[in-house]
């Protein structure tokens, strides 16, 4: 072993060295003349992620802050003022720079280097108000809101952007406040050509991940131990890390859609779901697939995975510009409904139930909307979201700002089917629910603590779509895989 150790150490070097491509300056600018073309007039305003609470945690610049600048430091803001449609002022702002702390997090960046990169300047952050105050005494002031996931959009959430803008409007009463995000999230639901390519970087890195997983899966290994596998694959394929932290669930976890404790040891017959994703130059994949811990599904696994399969293929079918993302949705969820039919796990394609997360009287509308449909039970996440500088990206199934696939929009079609008795548990004891489960208990226990979900990443081009995320997925491709020989490190 010793004459091979300098060749890897080289190649763990070079992974680890390779400059991943970039976006170029001039794209910056160039979405920045956007916005202020669509404003017209006004002064945007956006606050960028703060500094980690801890040392030890990581730091991940907020997505459309990076849209916007390419700034990648912590604690920054950015204004642009506009009129008539262009920017007549553009600045980054930052906190003074601690000579002792920049020992520890790096210095400003070289003011040429920076207007090279971005096409912005950098000034003091204390700076920031003053410069609002003498400048928009009225007009507008459009905010882009400074929260770190696209699922906290929506929450009553305190951000120090939020707390800047009640303080400036307070002081400033004539003033105009309007949110930017959907302008921001309609100009990011098309990717550009240059973050295509960062994304089909990022995107095969997860296929490389997951079919690494998928030959270290067996009877005795740790979940822990495929998270870490993915991790270090990653990297040494170039990528900064993982775009969000893996989901390793076997057997009950399975069932769980965010599991994330990663530290159960996986067992004979079970199935094990892998959801996971590689950040390349700020750009996020995500993946999934669900494997048999002893590399064959046994029958009621495979009828489950088939329908799984069955439903993902009716979502593709319908993928493709101009197409209303929610007929994917309801194609699933008719496929679903079918096979759960066919399975015993529903009573009918159309029957209902009294769920926890909706009252009666939203029920008893017809036709019943899909929280209140049995087949909800089983999948009770959307169909997928899109993908970019984060995880949920806008666009997608969860996060489309018309509700019609554009050309270049980068997105996931994951659906999936959870079964387990915990899902009867929770219901409140009423007739309609009595009657319910007494007809699927039987077939909820027989195929209790079996979840499959299949991910994949898809972009749309000019004349349909593309399926990105080559990792084996037919149920006979996916056995062959799992059996192979492990990887060396994971080998038993």
């Amino acid at each position: 072993m010793s004459h091979r150790l300098p060749v890897l150490l080289l190649a763990a070097l070079a992974a680890a060295t390779r400059l991943p491509a970039q976006i170029a300056p001039g794209d910056y600018a160039a979405r920045r003349d956007t916005v202020a073309a669509h404003l017209h007039d006004g002064v945007v305003l956006a606050f960028g992620a703060p500094a980690p609470a801890t040392d030890e945690a990581d730091f991940h610049q907020l997505p459309s802050f990076a849209y916007l600048t390419g700034y990648t430091r912590m604690d920054a803001a950015f204004v642009m003022v506009v009129r008539e449609g262009r920017p007549v002022f553009q600045m980054l702002y930052e906190p003074p720079t601690d000579p002792r702390l920049a020992l520890y997090n790096g210095f400003r960046p070289d003011s040429a280097d920076l207007a090279r990169r971005t096409g912005l300047g950098l000034a003091q952050l204390a700076g920031l108000r003053p410069m609002l105050d003498s400048t928009l005494r009225s007009g507008t002031l459009h905010v882009v809101t400074d929260v770190h996931s696209r699922d906290a959009f929506e929450e009553d959430s305190l951000t120090r952007g939020r707390r800047f803008v009640e303080d400036f409007w307070s002081a400033h009463p004539r003033v105009t406040v309007r949110s930017a995000d959907l302008l921001l999230d309609s100009l990011r639901v098309r990717k550009s050509p240059a973050e295509v390519a960062l994304l089909r970087k990022a995107v095969a890195i997860s296929v490389d991940g997951e079919r690494a997983a998928m030959r270290a899966v067996r009877a005795g290994v740790n979940e822990g131990e495929i998270a870490a596998l993915t991790d270090y694959t990653f990297r040494m394929a170039g990528a900064s890390g993982p775009s969000f932290r893996a989901i390793i669930g076997s057997g009950p976890n399975s069932t769980s859609y965010h599991y994330r404790a990663n530290d159960r040891t996986m067992r004979a017959g079970e199935v094990v779901v892998m959801d996971m994703g590689a950040l390349y130059a700020g750009y996020a994949g995500d993946v999934t697939r669900t494997v048999p811990v002893s590399g064959r599904f046994s029958s009621g696994q495979a009828a489950i995975y088939r329908a799984v399969r069955a439903a993902q293929a009716a979502a593709e079918r319908l993928a493709r510009p101009g197409a209303p993302v929610a007929a994917g949705d309801s194609a699933v969820r008719a496929v679903e409904a079918r096979e759960l039919t066919r399975l015993g796990l529903i009573e009918s394609p159309e029957a209902t139930f009294d769920p926890p997360w909706a009252d009666s009287t939203r029920c008893a509308a017809l036709p019943a909307p899909l929280p209140c449909r049995q087949v909800f039970l089983y999948q009770a996440h959307g169909l997928g979201h899109g993908i970019g500088l984060e995880v949920h990206d806008a666009g997608g199934y969860s996060y489309s700002p018309t509700g019609i696939f554009q050309p270049g929009e980068v997105f996931t079609i994951e659906p999936g089917i959870y079964v387990s008795t915990a899902l009867l548990d929770m219901l409140a004891d009423t007739p309609k629910n009595r009657a319910f489960i007494a007809h699927v208990r039987p077939a909820v226990e027989r195929y209790n603590h079996i979840g499959v979900r299949i991910e994949d990443d898809y972009l749309i081009t000019d004349t349909g779509v593309e399926w990105l995320s080559r990792a084996p997925r037919e149920l006979e491709e996916v056995e062959a895989a799992t059996r192979a020989a492990p990887p060396r490190s994971a080998a038993r």
